[in-house]
């Protein structure tokens, strides 16, 4: 491996640390080399807090050693002023002469000025070292602020013959499919997530929460699609537990916690959706169910990766689950007796 590659990929090692706690931010990671040895490294860990080259600085012992040093981060050192100081002023400020960036920041108010400020103060940047890799890891950022909606995450469980529910049942609570580890993972994916949305006979029939309960995590922004406003506010996903947003045709007034969010159900849902999910700063969005609302995004085209877990069950009769187009597989991988398919889209 090449110097540039062993150090960027430690700084994509330490960015990863940020996953869930620096929305609306980018997960950033940053290492300090001298003599190639690492003198200093950080990463961003949550919004408004320092970023990661500011961390990398503070972290190094003798600060002497920095005019002599390179710096690696994952994402282009920022150029404004936000909650924090441009870290672009900081390197230049520090006498960082080498700087060697992953990739450009697509936020308007960077996209590439940081890097611009570094050269024209006289510093050595070199740019676009795994680029594809420090791509991968800001995936959410990258899609919310260049295609101006989130990043659709798709999720169902299925039994061994292809259903996602059994014809009938006699509770209304969701029908589990898989064990109790993949139920954990999902808890997971949700705290790493800012929002989670389900359809209306999902709700009425499941009652589902939405929330972190399996996993130590923020609740993520739960999102229910309601036509007609029939969902009772006694339901599970109405409660103070996490903020909820309703999609309806109908106008009511927000409370607390519930904000109503109205769209045009006789044009292409899925993009209304998005649009609304844009003007709530939300970068993520996990689709659960059920097998109309899943089938909805992935018939206008709006998905990006897709978890399909396979149960050790047969329900011969049912809910059949939803039909991928436009994708290819990444990953297989097996959790006891459960089966978990990623794909991408193609």
């Amino acid at each position: 491996m090449k110097i540039h590659e062993k150090y960027l990929n430690r700084c994509i090692e330490l960015a990863k640390n940020g996953l869930g706690n620096t929305y609306p931010n980018p997960m950033v990671g940053s290492v300090i080399v001298h003599s190639d040895k690492i003198i200093g490294e950080g990463w961003h860990q949550r919004a408004g807090e320092p970023h990661a080259e500011v961390n990398a600085v503070n972290s190094v012992k003798n600060k002497e050693l920095l005019s002599e040093a390179t710096i690696y981060v994952s994402l282009e050192p920022c150029s404004h002023f936000g909650k924090t100081p441009p870290c672009s002023d900081l390197i230049i400020s520090k006498g960082i002469k080498n700087v060697v960036i992953g990739m450009v920041d697509p936020f308007e108010e960077v996209a590439g000025r940081g890097i611009k400020k570094l050269m024209e103060a006289g510093h050595n940047v070199t740019i676009g070292i795994l680029e594809d890799e420090c791509q991968e890891l800001n995936k959410r950022f990258i899609t919310f602020h260049t295609k101006k909606r989130p990043y659709i995450f798709l999720k169902w469980a299925q039994s061994k013959d292809g259903f996602l529910a059994p014809k009938t049942k006699d509770e209304q609570k969701p029908v589990w499919i898989t064990n109790a580890f993949s139920k954990q993972l999902v808890h997971k994916w949700r705290s790493e997530e800012q929002a989670i949305l389900v359809g209306t006979e999902t709700a009425l029939a499941d009652n589902p929460s939405l929330t972190t309960r399996e996993w130590n995590g923020k609740n993520p922004v739960r999102v229910v699609l309601d036509k007609n406003l029939r969902l009772p506010q006694e339901l599970a996903i109405f409660n103070s537990e996490a903020k909820t947003i309703v999609i309806t045709a109908e106008t009511k007034e927000n409370s607390e916690s519930i904000h109503f969010e109205k769209i045009d159900f006789l044009k292409p849902i899925a993009q209304q959706i998005c649009d609304v999910l844009y003007r709530h700063n939300l970068q993520s969005l996990i689709v659960e169910g059920g097998q109309q609302t899943l089938q909805t995004f992935i018939d206008e085209d709006f998905w990006d990766e897709a978890f399909v877990f396979e149960g050790n069950l047969i329900f011969e009769d049912g809910t059949k689950a939803p039909s991928l187009k436009n994708q290819e597989i990444t990953s297989a991988t097996s959790i006891e007796k459960d089966q978990l398919t990623t794909y991408k889209h193609a």
